[in-house]
């Protein structure tokens, strides 16, 4: 039999944590084929970093081994020696870690950590740098000379991520550790470097084990999944046959916290998962699910079910044949309602622009933009990194002063450029929740005091009415009274999300930009923040400028979706008219990026070229040098203006909206007829060349 790329046999890992031995790991136990790849599912604590932790032995200090065995390539990696681990490290194994921050070193610039790379696996000095930039260019980095240059801390998240994936993929490893390797990117750069890594595995016969929270990458990277809880394997299988039909309680409560099929917030919300996660070496005398599970009884919580095969796959679940029917935990007709299209906007902004000197360059982050924003009502502003979303954002906030000549309008009245030439009723009407609340919350505060601070500063509170206003704030955002005395470190991502939410309503805010409030959360807790914003809208009439990487969670928050691309507008309109047709070609490629949960083939469209720097956009429509649609001279030469494809819903092409809603179908209809992607690419250029 042929040995496969790895093997977890029985393995169990404790934690040693105040003063005892916290359980981590239970008994699990799988394997990963060579050229497989193997996505490990679950929420935030269930164990999946420690299995790729375990995996190559970089178990922190208080960490270790109590049962079980780990081979990978046929080694049994607990007894390689130094070199021989150094070996297995350097050559046969790489591994991407979720905080590319922690990842990269911060003193040595990106050119010099990649070029060690190729110093480590052998390649000749003369060849290191240009094989350093050509890894760069694979991974989608624009001007990759510039980027060798600079430090990380001098790159975004997203680019840091695309450097630390560039480094593992650099010694063309035999298995691939990926340890949510997408979070922060684009869904453009995220589906080519899934496109990369499937290349690579394609080529070299690479085995990967994926671990992600982002369940739809993991359909369609994944041959087979298995899902995490409490660490212990509770649902093993053909990733199809996982998310397709499961079996076990948390596995189908996962998948039910998704947006799926066009799901909105006003026609059905999201499911979620009641309680918390167990937290780390607590005593578990039953199945780990039981307290979260409405299918439990007295013998869930007295005995734990063994993993059994079942429709197959294997589940850990001693009533699999009535999970299909497990009740929700939230009700689902729970309408909300839209906002009153026919009221004068609370929000207007007229021929916005923000320009950056660097040097003796001038990079326009936001280009004349126009928009609107009505009471109750959501705008979902998306594009790559670099589109102007959070300049944007941070304009309406005051944080950054915008060009002469544009305006902001709050309720019809001039909205001072500047934060410290606002009102104090105008600050506390535009408000903002973080992407990521542990950046944003003052750690040696407690809630409460977090919490109170705001409301005193812009709710005006004192005394009694403090008090109160804190209580009814706090139980708005589902937070208890036994919150209140906790610290930021003492609460899980989603708790301090809330407490972050929280303190933005403080104030009773018209309009609250919500800069990727979700991305750094797992899926159940992120159904949990996506219903409390849609129930807030609801019950208060607040506005929001939704930013975010997630088109299918912008789809379920959003009335209308604005699309950015080089601090244009290339189109907005109703979300539901964005997202059926027809698109501008840039809006056409980032839909097709986003991967199906049902792991079917996306008819994507893959972008030519590098994606432009600010600093010297391309001359006529900004999107050309990377358009499969591109017409001729004209894109070139002239830069579009927004014209209305149909009332309220505006693009920024030079071809008529009527003749990119045929050559979409066309393509579309074309593209479920082929199988290979090339001739995908082709069945796009050919479409374009007809009009």
């Amino acid at each position: 039999m042929v040995e496969p790329a790895l093997r977890l046999d029985r393995l169990s890992v404790d934690y040693r944590a105040g003063g005892r031995n916290r359980a981590v790991l239970r008994d699990v136990s799988f394997e990963i084929a060579r050229g497989e790849a193997y996505g490990l599912v679950g929420e935030s604590g269930c164990g999946k970093s420690t299995v790729a932790l375990t995996v190559v032995r970089y178990l922190p200090r208080n960490g270790r081994i109590t049962g079980g065995a780990v081979t990978l390539d046929g080694a049994d990696v607990m007894r390689l020696g130094p070199q021989a681990l150094k070996d297995l490290r350097a050559k046969d194994v790489s591994m991407v870690y979720q905080d590319p921050g922690k990842a990269l070193n911060p003193s040595l610039k990106v050119g010099r950590q990649l070029v060690e790379v190729f110093e480590v696996v052998g390649v000749p000095l003369a060849e290191r740098e240009a094989r350093a930039l050509e890894m760069l260019k694979k991974v989608r980095i624009a001007d990759p000379g510039s980027v060798m240059q600079r430090y990380p801390h001098q790159l975004s998240g997203g680019m840091q991520q695309r450097v630390a994936i560039a480094m593992a993929l650099a010694n063309d490893p035999t298995m691939l550790i990926l340890d949510e390797p997408t979070t922060g990117l684009d869904a453009t750069v995220e589906a080519e470097v899934l496109d990369l890594i499937t290349d690579l595995r394609r080529e070299l016969g690479t085995s990967v084990l994926f671990i992600s929270h982002n369940l739809a990458v993991v359909a369609k990277m994944c041959d087979r999944v298995g899902v995490l809880y409490a660490g212990m394997l509770v649902e093993e299988g053909p990733t199809r046959e996982i998310f397709g039909s499961p079996r076990h309680p948390y596995t189908i409560s996962l998948l039910r916290c998704l947006p799926r099929g066009g799901q909105r917030k006003d026609r059905r919300r999201l499911d979620t998962i009641p309680g918390f996660l167990p937290t780390a070496g607590m005593l578990m005398p039953g199945c780990p699910f039981a307290e979260r599970c409405a299918l439990a009884d007295n013998l869930c919580r007295t005995e734990v079910p063994k993993l059994r095969a079942v429709c197959g796959r294997l589940v850990r679940c001693h009533y699999s044949d009535r999970a299909v029917d497990l009740p929700r935990n939230t009700p689902a007709d729970v309408v909300m309602p839209k906002p009153t299209m026919g009221g004068a906007p609370v929000l207007r902004v007229s021929n916005l622009s923000k320009t950056y000197g660097q040097g003796s360059h001038a990079i326009r982050a936001v280009a004349d933009v126009s928009l609107s924003l009505l009471p109750g009502e959501t705008l979902g502003l998306v594009g790559e990194s670099g589109s102007g979303k959070t300049t944007l954002a941070r304009m309406l906030l005051g944080l950054v002063p915008p060009d002469l000549g544009g305006t902001i309008e709050l309720d019809g009245n001039p909205l001072a450029a500047s934060l410290d030439r606002r009102r104090d009723e105008e600050v506390k009407a535009v408000q903002i929740v973080f992407q990521n609340p542990d950046s944003a919350l003052n750690r040696s505060h407690s809630v409460s005091r977090i919490i109170g601070r705001a409301l005193r500063r812009l709710g005006g509170f004192r005394g009694a009415d403090l008090s109160s206003r804190l209580n009814a704030l706090v139980a708005a955002v589902r937070l208890t009274p036994r919150h209140l005395a906790l610290r930021p470190r003492q609460l899980s991502g989603g708790l301090k999300q809330r407490v972050a939410i929280a303190r933005s309503f403080a104030g009773d805010p018209r309009i609250v930009v919500c800069d990727e409030p979700t991305s750094a959360l797992d899926v159940s807790v992120q159904a949990a923040i996506l219903n409390l914003l849609a129930e807030l809208q609801a019950a208060r009439a607040v506005s929001y400028v939704f930013i975010s990487h997630d088109l299918g969670i912008v789809r379920y928050l959003s009335d209308r979706i604005a699309v950015l691309y080089l601090g244009r507008i290339m189109e907005m309109g109703p979300s539901e008219r964005v997202f059926e047709g027809p698109n501008h070609p840039y809006t056409e490629a980032l839909l097709s990026a986003v991967p199906n949960l049902d792991g079917t083939r996306n008819t994507r469209i893959r972008l030519s070229g590098e994606i432009p720097s600010a600093a010297n956009p391309p001359s006529g429509c900004p999107f050309q040098s990377r358009c499969p649609r591109k017409i001729g001279a004209i894109c070139e030469i002239s830069e579009p203006p927004l014209t209305e494809a149909e009332p309220g819903h505006v693009i920024r092409c030079h071809i008529p909206a009527a003749d990119l809603e045929r050559l979409q179908r066309e393509y579309k209809a074309g593209a479920r007829n082929v199988e290979a992607g090339q001739e995908i690419e082709t069945a796009v250029i050919d479409a374009s060349h007809q009009y």
